[in-house]
């Protein structure tokens, strides 16, 4: 394997004709900016024949990269869609136990996709899959601040006093979660119906709040995940989010470094085509007739 060039001094800025070499990656759904990262560091990662070392590479649409030898995929706009992932699907590319995955349960005409976050195997409901590693980058960070709502079913009884431990923000052997909301929707037998809010997105984090309140969770289902909403989509149903309804939930500003085109404003009237297609030509006000008086 060729050794990695270091960067030069004359490397490119980013910005309208350029980009991060991690998020050029990103872009074309390889994975995410993260793990592009890390490709990169273990010397996979080649722009015009020559390896790199470091993430700090801006690229432009001339050079050629390759990854693993193999030439990386065209950007194209960032898509993303609502998943109703079902219960006992791993939400990984490949499992080491051999168990079935997400993806090779999705639609085989999909493009390639990547996983907005992770739902363990036990976890049913709304998973967003996207095009675009910057989106999932973006959309998994905590700073981000969207709800993730869960409806939580848990043998055992709690008292509404009892969840306002873990309203405020809890320490579970040793790792420390924020607020959360927490609502109980209804008693079943010897189980209860529960609606939990978080923020952070922990490992296993809704399982182990209520498990530290002596309930033990036998099934979950995440319904939404900021503005996106599981709905009425049926156990393994995909549907894509329009690109209008995508701007507006990412913003305009992160829209447009993705790509993507801000929603035109609605009720804009447009020429009316005249003969031929074309638009009619504009016409002057009339002016007002004189009167005398």
């Amino acid at each position: 394997m060729a050794k990695p060039d270091q960067e030069s001094d004359d490397q490119k800025v980013e910005g309208a004709d350029g980009m991060r070499i991690a998020k050029r990656i990103a872009r074309a759904g390889l994975c995410s900016r993260r793990d592009a990262e890390k490709l990169i560091e273990e010397g996979r990662v080649a722009v015009n024949g020559k390896l790199l070392a470091t993430p700090a590479c801006v690229v432009t649409d001339k050079d050629k990269i390759t990854v693993d030898g193999k030439a990386l995929p065209a950007a194209e706009t960032p898509r993303l869609w609502r998943y109703h992932k079902p219960k006992g699907l791993v939400t990984s590319h490949r499992d080491e136990q051999g168990r079935k995955t997400v993806f090779e349960a999705l639609p085989p005409e999909l493009p390639r996709v990547i996983s907005v976050g992770r739902l363990d195997i036990a976890t049913e409901g709304l998973l967003l899959l996207t095009t675009d590693g910057a989106i999932a980058r973006h959309l998994e960070l905590p700073s981000t601040g969207w709800l993730r709502r869960y409806r939580a079913r848990a043998h055992g009884q709690v008292s509404d006093a009892q969840l306002e431990e873990i309203r405020a923000g809890a320490t579970i052997d040793g790792i420390s979660y924020g607020p959360v909301e927490a609502e109980i929707e209804r008693v079943q037998g010897a189980n209860l119906w529960l609606s939990i809010g978080i923020r952070e997105g922990k490992n296993r984090e809704v399982k182990r709040l209520l498990e530290h309140l002596g309930l033990k969770v036998n099934r979950l289902i995440r319904i939404s995940f900021g503005p996106f909403q599981l709905g009425e989509l049926a156990p393994g149903a995909i549907q894509e989010v329009g690109a209008k309804a995508l701007v507006s939930h990412l913003g305009v500003k992160l829209a447009q470094e993705l790509g993507l085109r801000a929603p035109t404003k609605e009720g804009a009237k447009r020429p009316t085509p005249g003969k031929h297609g074309k638009p009619h030509p504009q016409r002057p006000p009339q002016a007002r007739k004189k009167t005398k008086r």
